[in-house]
């Protein structure tokens, strides 16, 4: 009996690599890719940086929660928004569906990683360094791999993904 491949969901912070990850991961174990930006891009005809900037926060992770809920898809790589680890709800649904892989990696790397964080879309809470902090215990408590991406290549992150997702018989 085939069983049949659960979602991948990608969580962390802006610049850890999720979408460029996972596009290679989808190609890698033959699955779809979704990325939940351009999803809430394409429900609103509108940029992030747009929703944030004139409707504010509350309402850009309205509709990031609203997209993750609407997204319904089998065997792809999710690439989440950095901040839906905030929504509970858009969170459980993803948990449903497949297994969550956080990409860790430190403060200052993304901080060297990101060069439009002005117009990137990126919901901040204070600094940069502020929503690391604040983010990072619900990485870990929604995450069921952590792959520490500090000196790995994108390869390299790809490849340790798959070795986990293999270790948790999740591919």
């Amino acid at each position: 009996m085939v069983r049949e491949m659960k979602n991948i969901i990608l969580t962390g912070m802006p610049g850890s690599g999720k979408s460029t990850v996972g596009v290679i991961l989808a190609k890698a174990v033959n699955c779809a890719f979704v990325d939940t930006d351009l999803v809430i891009q394409q429900m609103t005809g509108r940029l992030l940086q747009d929703i944030i900037d004139k409707d504010g926060i509350e309402q850009f992770m309205k509709t990031e929660e609203e997209a993750i809920c609407a997204t319904n898809c089998s065997k792809s790589v999710i690439s989440t928004g950095g901040s839906a680890v905030y929504s509970e709800k858009a969170m459980k649904k993803l948990k449903e569906s497949g297994v969550c892989v956080f990409l860790d990696v430190p403060v200052e790397e993304l901080k060297r990683r990101i060069s439009n964080m002005s117009s990137r879309g990126i919901v901040l809470n204070g600094s940069f360094e502020d929503t690391y902090a604040e983010r990072m215990p619900l990485y870990e408590k929604y995450a069921d791999i952590t792959v520490k991406c500090d000196g790995l290549e994108i390869e390299e992150t790809v490849s340790e993904i798959i070795k986990k997702l293999k270790e948790l018989k999740s591919i």
